[in-house]
């Protein structure tokens, strides 16, 4: 099906809508936007930059998809916002493209920005992430798959959040969340596995207390944070398990320390 424009939206020379994209009026698609299939751009929305929309993207009212890097050591260039399939931004969400010219950043699938949401330049973010109302990533940040940012959360540039984890809403996050694990305060710090979150998303029993045991082990034992690496590769009935591997895997890489 053709794509629908409403007669008083506008769409720059140079734009590229898919199939059945519903424009509607007061919304504007900058000369650079790549505009997927079946996505619906809605009244006084704007994407704008070099943006490649993948397919059934939603964004409502007053969102900026987009819109320039706030950080002052952009040069001028291009860089892209990549996006993919089945995300909605709601009202007033802005996302933004990566400082340099050469780079992206980049947002995955079926993710939800609820209304006031932000995210900085740089940021990689993965699959179905939960983004609540007033919460703001800041630049190169790293959010993996089927996480919750809650209310008003503040996440410090260049932090990571691990797999199926969870940010309690007001929270201030300044060092990384490994995954499984359920941070809250100002700064932030794991307080538990995120159970609510792995019983939604159909894990089993098991897998709930091996989370458990790690969580145990690395904030609750008797070791420092070196020793409990060292207990969880080695010296642990945990460290032939899938969860106990992907969070050594990620606590490996942290740069910033962990919440």
């Amino acid at each position: 099906m053709p794509s629908k424009i409403h007669a008083q939206a506008i769409v720059e020379k140079g734009a590229q809508l898919g199939e059945n994209v519903i424009v509607e009026a007061f919304a504007l698609i900058g000369k650079s936007a790549i505009i997927g299939d079946h996505s619906i751009i809605r009244h006084h929305a704007t994407v704008e930059g070099k943006v490649v929309l993948g397919q059934g993207n939603e964004i409502y009212p007053y969102a900026l998809i987009g819109g320039l890097t706030h950080d002052l050591k952009f040069k001028g260039g291009e860089p892209e916002l990549h996006v993919g399939d089945n995300n909605t931004f709601r009202e007033y969400v802005t996302a933004h493209v990566a400082t340099k010219g050469n780079d992206r950043t980049s947002i995955g699938s079926d993710n939800v920005f609820l209304a006031y949401s932000h995210v900085a330049h740089d940021c990689r973010v993965g699959n179905n992430l939960i983004m609540s109302s007033h919460s703001a990533l800041g630049g190169h940040v790293e959010v993996e798959d089927h996480v919750n940012i809650g209310w008003g959360v503040g996440v410090h540039q260049f932090c990571r959040l691990g797999n199926h984890c969870m940010v309690s809403a007001c929270s201030k996050l300044v060092q990384d969340v490994p995954p499984y694990m359920l941070a809250d305060g100002s700064p932030a710090e794991v307080l538990s596995i995120n159970k609510v979150g792995m019983d939604r998303n159909g894990f089993s029993k098991s897998e709930i207390d091996i989370a458990k045991g790690v969580f145990k082990v690395l904030y609750r034992g008797e070791f420092n944070r070196r020793q409990a690496v060292e207990h969880l590769e080695n010296g642990s009935n945990l460290s032939d398990q899938e969860i106990t591997r992907e969070t050594l895997h990620f606590i490996q890489k942290s740069e910033r320390g962990l919440a």
